[in-house]
């Protein structure tokens, strides 16, 4: 069932193995020197910004219940659409954090498209993204504006097909389920000292249990405990995609990636790829599209700036470990398609 994921990894890593093969990567005689300032540079601007995010996050794991954002859910569709969709303004998650939550959140009885649409909107349509996103493209703050209302759109777009053609639980059937949920019916205080076992422990555990410590003290410890794990965990992708983003600014010849960029359509969709690989957290890929600005034209940076946080290789993984494939792989076309289109036509409306 992991194939389709895996092939798109492989085929990015043959892509590599291509052009390595005909000699197009090369180091100048300061090769060196202009990729440590490139990395130096893309890590320092957006540093700030992850650990930003990362705290917003933990504020929200420890002091907000999944119970109380599920009272807040409206229960029109129109309205539960526009809600899951704007529902990152309030709580700012990451995307590593949002599927394990939304998860549970569907579980006690979230409708499956609201929790779906704000697994796609959340990780952008929040103030942390927005300002990230206007501080690396200062010269040109019409992208920060379009990211936003791209994803917006995608976001409203996919909740409406999501909620035409959902009619089963999309969420795997796993032996603890029925008794996890049997279990809450007959002690509802204890939902957030009793946590799956096994398989789901798995993504509860690691990606930061809703553990709300009764003391101020416990809660400050725990806020501090969820953020440095958060940044931990999100930096290690950070400093992967810098590398790899000053890797092909001082090692790819121009020429080349000029072009790959004569070619709109395909580099939209290169870049697209390129953000599902390399899987930046939101609060910091906008620092690594602003240095492809010479190179790529302004579509293709925000089809990367809003197909990669809705959709990439870790939040992918995590998906398909919770939701049924067909959910998942249905998902992905589904994003992909409208980032594609509404990033297409960004660029004939916003950018010539």
């Amino acid at each position: 069932m992991r194939t389709p994921i895996t092939a798109l990894a492989a085929a990015g890593a043959a892509a590599a193995a291509l052009l390595i093969a005909r000699r197009d990567l090369h180091l100048a005689p300061d090769g060196l020197n202009a990729f440590k300032t490139a990395f130096a540079g893309i890590i320092l601007e957006a540093v700030p910004f992850v650990l930003l995010g990362v705290l917003f996050s933990a504020l929200l794991q420890v002091f907000v219940t999944d119970r109380q954002i599920r009272r807040l859910t409206p229960r029109h569709p129109a309205a539960a659409i526009l809600f899951g969709s704007l529902l990152g303004l309030l709580f700012p998650i990451c995307e590593c954090g949002m599927v394990p939550v939304v998860r549970r959140l569907i579980r006690k009885g979230m409708p499956a498209y609201i929790g779906m649409v704000y697994i796609i909107a959340g990780p952008i349509i929040n103030p942390v993204v927005y300002y990230s996103t206007y501080t690396a493209f200062r010269s040109l703050p019409a992208m920060a504006y379009t990211r936003i209302g791209l994803a917006f759109a995608v976001s409203i777009a996919a909740g409406i097909v999501l909620y035409r053609t959902i009619r089963h639980d999309p969420l795997r059937n796993h032996p603890y389920d029925d008794s996890r949920h049997h279990h809450h019916d007959h002690s509802h205080h204890h939902d957030h000292d009793h946590h799956d076992h096994g398989h789901s422990h798995r993504y509860d555990h690691d990606h930061h249990d809703h553990d709300h410590p009764a003391t101020l003290r416990g809660r400050i410890a725990s806020v501090i405990s969820h953020a440095s794990d958060e940044f931990f965990d999100m930096g290690k992708y950070l400093i992967i995609g810098a590398a790899l983003a000053a890797f092909v600014q001082t090692g790819v010849e121009r020429n080349l990636l000029e072009q790959l960029s004569a070619h709109s359509l395909f580099t939209h969709l290169f870049m697209m790829g390129l953000a599902f690989l390399l899987s930046l957290c939101s609060t910091s890929d906008a620092f690594v599209a602003a240095s492809f600005q010479d190179i790529f034209d302004k579509g293709a940076l925000l089809a990367f700036l809003v197909f990669g946080p809705m959709m990439d290789m870790k939040s992918a993984l995590m998906l398909y470990s919770v939701f049924r494939a067909r959910i998942v792989l249905g998902l992905i076309a589904l994003t992909g398609v409208f980032v594609l289109a509404g990033s297409w036509l960004a660029e004939t409306l916003f950018f010539r």
